[in-house]
């Protein structure tokens, strides 16, 4: 991947990633805080993987498969636990 590219991508995912992050803290809903968290491990998982493909090592792509999976799950979780005011 060309470095300009690269710098161009990693750069919008930071900014993209502080955006998420003060709407989690500005957030006056359950809900909305909830989808903030969830698009703010998916910028995360973006990051490790542009980051994967540039330095060509796999560790990171472990790394983002274990986020995007534990993201996955947190999110249902809170999302049942905000409707039904229980987990399981």
């Amino acid at each position: 991947m060309s470095d300009i590219i690269f710098y161009i991508a990693m750069i919008w995912l930071v900014v993209l990633f502080c955006v998420c992050v003060v709407m989690v803290a500005r957030a006056k809903s359950g809900l909305v805080r909830i989808l903030a968290l969830d698009t703010t491990s998916l910028v995360l998982v973006a990051l490790l993987i542009v980051y994967s493909s540039t330095t060509h090592t796999s560790f990171y792509l472990d790394a983002a498969l274990v986020l995007a999976l534990i993201s996955f799950i947190s999110v249902i979780a809170a999302a049942r636990y905000h409707s039904e005011r229980r987990l399981f």
